[in-house]
């Protein structure tokens, strides 16, 4: 029975993933099981009765050097647990070991050897590594909030954001939709004098005409059906702050008025009252629309135009960076990595041709949800150009000779890339606005300026 038994731990012992190791008092080994020989490259024939220390084992190595009377630690304080260290493979190549041992002792308590085992951590040392790596490459990306860009053009929007950092001035972004003008009014907040306080964005065009006069300046209870009770609106809740207004091109006339007397006179008034609340914010506004052209047609105020238009900063659309491509699509591709489950580890040179090729009409939004795509189609460790979404691969001759007409404004740029869009889903909403890289409301607010109806574009 006791034969069948010891047989029977020998087959458990070797179906254990980690190494294990039983030296005598000497420290030869005696023992070792199938795990053991992955881990270090030794087999039995070639360690059994050999000494420990051909492992080379990092944190014996104090013991063995110095004048303790023990030869090795672990004889010393009987029990080591969690000792992350380092040994060394038969091939010379040193591996990362968790290790675990204890003493064994026999009938009457004398000690006759030791058991160790050993957990290969060699890959979550080298994830981790990566990790750090990554995070300090995130970290030299965040001189302006995670905004990347090497490109003479994106430079100058750098300095723009470092100039506007001792000033209280309006602040103007223009830029096309998926250029990154809420990273740069974030950043504008970030690095000014007011980043400890209150930082508050609105969408201008995701509110109707009523329902946003309330979220700028608040209501008092009564107001209007549903107003239960009185509430502070964004400029209250921004004071001493910066409050960002994005898509100030879609402000409504009558809004506008309210939006210029806060300008001059740094006053807000809830709708319903009769009572003026003095407020202390800085104003960011964003737009991709052409507010002289507004101007000119009469849907934007002159004067507010001039009293918003102070610092303006003109975000260029990545078509017009091509060189900021690769380090863009370098950092999205590394940012999935760390969130992905899939061992993807480059992007191939062929992939990134085709990225470099294509016109980008969604900008750097666009950019970066393809990779989001190329990571759920990919199957191999190399993403590919098959594996990005089908209108980049697929882009015609015709559909580039379009893009490349260069309209006169743009206005003309954004109506031409919305019917091709369109064209291209068979006037499906939701599917242009992937494909443009911008919201489904953006999509709607835009066909509805142009006179479009999508179920007469395909």
């Amino acid at each position: 029975m006791a034969q069948e038994l010891n047989t029977y731990w020998k087959t458990v012992v070797d179906t254990i993933q980690d190494g294990i190791m039983i030296v005598d008092i000497e420290g030869t080994i005696v023992s070792i099981n199938k795990a053991f020989e992955k881990i270090t490259g030794f087999n039995q024939a070639e360690i059994i009765g050999k000494s420990c220390v051909i492992l080379n084992c990092t944190t014996c190595e104090i013991a063995r050097n110095g004048t303790d009377k023990h030869w090795c630690s672990l004889f010393r304080a009987q029990t080591l647990r969690m000792g992350q260290c380092m040994i060394k493979r038969f091939d010379g190549e040193s591996v990362h070991v968790l290790k675990n041992a204890s003493l064994l002792k026999d009938a009457r308590g004398q000690t006759i050897g030791a058991v160790e085992t050993l957990t290969d951590i060699s890959e979550l040392i080298a994830k981790d590594t990566q990790i750090e790596a990554f995070r300090r490459e995130l970290r030299e990306e965040s001189r302006f909030c995670g905004i990347i860009g090497a490109s003479s053009q994106m430079q100058l929007v750098f300095d723009l954001i470092t100039n506007t950092v001792h000033s209280d001035a309006p602040v103007i972004i223009f830029g096309a939709s998926g250029t990154g003008k809420e990273l740069i009014a974030r950043a504008i907040h970030e690095n000014g004098e007011r980043k400890d306080k209150p930082y508050v964005k609105v969408n201008c065009a995701a509110l109707n005409e009523n329902l946003l006069e309330s979220e700028l300046f608040g209501h008092v209870k009564g107001a209007f059906t549903g107003a239960h009770q009185g509430r502070e609106g964004r400029f209250e809740a921004a004071r001493g702050g910066d409050i960002f207004l994005d898509e100030i091109g879609d402000l409504p006339l009558t809004t506008q008025v309210k939006l210029l007397r806060v300008l001059e006179e740094k006053v807000i008034e809830r709708v319903g009252a009769n009572r003026t609340i003095p407020i202390d914010v800085r104003i960011i506004t964003a737009t991709n629309r052409d507010l002289k052209s507004l101007v000119e047609k009469g849907e934007f105020r002159e004067d507010l135009f001039y009293r918003i238009n102070v610092i303006p900063i003109d975000v260029p659309p990545l078509r017009e960076r091509a060189g900021d491509i690769p380090l863009l699509a370098e950092s999205f591709f590394r940012r999935i990595q760390l969130k992905s489950a899939k061992n993807i580890q480059r992007i191939s040179k062929e992939a990134m041709e085709t990225l470099m090729q294509y016109s980008w009409p969604g900008n750097v939004r666009e950019l970066r949800s393809a990779f989001e795509y190329a990571f759920v189609t990919c199957r191999e460790d190399m993403i590919q150009p098959k594996d990005l979404p089908p209108g980049i691969t697929n882009e015609t001759v015709e559909n580039q000779s379009v893009i490349n007409l260069a309209p006169s404004n743009r206005e003309d740029v954004k109506k031409t890339q919305l019917l091709h869009a369109l064209k291209q889903t068979g006037g499906n909403q939701s599917q242009a606005a992937r494909i443009l890289g911008v919201s489904r409301v953006t999509v709607w607010n835009r066909l509805k300026r142009y006179g479009i109806k999508a179920k007469y574009v395909a």
